[in-house]
């Protein structure tokens, strides 16, 4: 059985309370491991080693320094690709064939393309004129903000893990990491990551445990914390900005979403389709990103619903380490049974079911994982609560609509705004409803087409700060201004 331990100060350490609790494997059931939580002393020896880092050998090297030990986190994860991918995957259940392409390659990435940011990133100067005709001169400086934690999700353990922690590092920051419970082993192996390149002890600490009077509360209420970095629900969010305002600390968040995809009537179908069928159904429906409101011009609604309905029941559902397999479990049980509530909610509302619905018949072991159907609903009205609520799971509700000003104003009444996507091959269009669409991120003829130099953040309640490229500098330094008087 294996046992997720902290890892805090360059050592794996149980907790003192010797408290534990399940890692479950979703595609299974099975419990795959033991997961220790974190209490108080725990979160405030990985804080103390963390502050105890800033002011010893982690604080006083240069930028190419650092940078080059972060280049050397990324070739370890590489190194180490297959247990990585391994990892991933029994903790989330999704396909090998995914994780291989996406999770591993991206999350080591992520320490090699925030090096190069910081290594090229540019300081702003004036020159001041003074009454004396001498002068001076300001210029701006970038300084570590302290100590950040760094509160992960389970969709994307890694990638979205190493997308704070790569940033915050670069930048000269110590982290102090907390894992999803449904997901402690990616972070949990990157600490002997972290030892193999040579980070100094107390830069990169874990915790693992819950939210409410466990790790998650414990870290977020600490007052060595200096900022808080968070993806996951607005709920959640909304607690951490409380816990947050203690001390006026700095937060960034990338909430909730019930983002809308647009199809219009001139676009190429056939692109229309295959991007659409992966924003709904990737990663069983567990993407923030991910689309679950689709809104068809009426020409090609019906064509557009049957051509969905065929590539959703073409999905593959199987085995994570089965290359045949293209659609996962959810993560948990837990999440199943409110994603399977949305579907009986959707039936009771008044919604026609294309397909799915429900759960698959799975063999063997697979029959005890946490399965669900790809599933698609048309007739369902506005207010809804399956068209208003985020699901996050493999399903989205298919709307019919005739002009531009309506489907615009459709797509904007929702009280998130963190991704959309427009189908049309009238470029005139598609910059003109891009520009008025209220979403952080807003992708034309693709979705998830990331340049990681561009701001990435949420709208509404879908978020607060954006990262990416110089955009991460701005949260995980302070700017510091010089005036020099000649």
């Amino acid at each position: 059985m294996k046992q997720f331990q902290h890892f805090i100060n360059g050592t794996y350490c149980e907790s003192t309370s010797g408290k534990t609790f399940d890692n479950v494997a979703p595609a299974t059931g099975s419990v795959i491991g033991q997961v220790h939580e974190a209490g108080r002393e725990e979160v405030d020896a990985a804080v103390t080693a963390a502050r105890a880092a800033l002011s010893s050998e982690w604080g006083e090297l240069g930028v190419d320094q650092r940078c080059e030990l972060l280049y050397r986190v990324a070739d370890g994860i590489n190194n180490r690709f297959n247990e990585f991918l391994e990892a991933e995957c029994a903790d989330t259940g999704k396909p090998y064939s995914l994780a291989s392409q996406i999770d591993i390659p991206r999350g080591a990435a992520n320490f090699k393309i925030f090096a190069d940011t910081i290594r090229n990133s540019v300081n702003k100067s004036f020159q001041t004129a003074t009454p004396d005709g001498q002068g001076a001169i300001n210029y701006a400086i970038h300084v570590p903000k302290g100590v950040i934690a760094v509160v992960c999700p389970w969709n994307l353990p890694l990638l979205l893990m190493t997308w704070k922690v790569g940033p915050a590092l670069a930048c000269g920051n110590s982290v102090v990491v907390k894992p999803s419970e449904e997901t402690p082993a990616t972070a949990t192996l990157l600490g002997e990551v972290m030892n193999e390149a040579g980070i100094p002890k107390g830069v990169y600490n874990v915790v693992h445990g819950f939210g409410p009077q466990s790790a998650g509360a414990f870290l977020t209420e600490h007052s060595g914390v200096d900022a808080i970095t968070f993806t996951g629900e607005t709920r959640t969010g909304e607690a951490i900005m409380r816990a947050a305002a203690d001390g006026v600390r700095d937060v960034s968040f990338e909430l909730g979403g019930k983002n809308p995809g647009i199809v219009f009537a001139d676009c190429d179908l056939a692109k229309a389709i295959e991007g659409s069928l992966r924003s709904v159904f990737a990663n069983c429906g567990q993407v923030c990103l991910g689309t679950e409101r689709m809104y068809v011009q009426r020409p090609i609604f019906d064509e557009f619903v049957s051509r969905l309905k065929d590539g959703a029941e073409a999905l593959r559902l199987g085995r994570p380490e089965d290359p045949a397999t293209n659609l996962g479990p959810l993560v948990s049980e837990t999440h199943r049974q409110k994603v399977l509530s949305y579907f009986r909610l959707a039936v009771d509302e008044g919604a026609t079911v294309v397909c799915g619905g429900g759960v698959p018949d799975m063999e063997d072991d697979l029959s005890a994982g946490s399965w669900v159907q790809p599933t698609i609903w048309t007739g369902l009205g506005d207010d809804a609560r399956v068209v208003r609520e985020e699901i996050f799971g493999p399903c989205c509700h298919v709307r019919a609509f005739d002009d531009e000003d309506e489907v615009v104003a459709l797509a904007n009444d929702t009280e998130y705004g963190l991704a959309a996507a427009v189908w049309t091959e009238n470029v005139s269009r598609a910059h003109r409803v891009a520009a008025r669409l209220e979403a952080g991120v807003t992708w034309v003829n693709s979705w998830f087409l990331r340049d990681l130099r561009t701001p990435f953040g949420g709208m509404k309640q879908s978020g607060i700060g954006r990262e990416g490229g110089e955009y991460s500098l701005e949260f995980y330094t302070e700017t510091k201004n010089i005036c020099v008087k000649l």
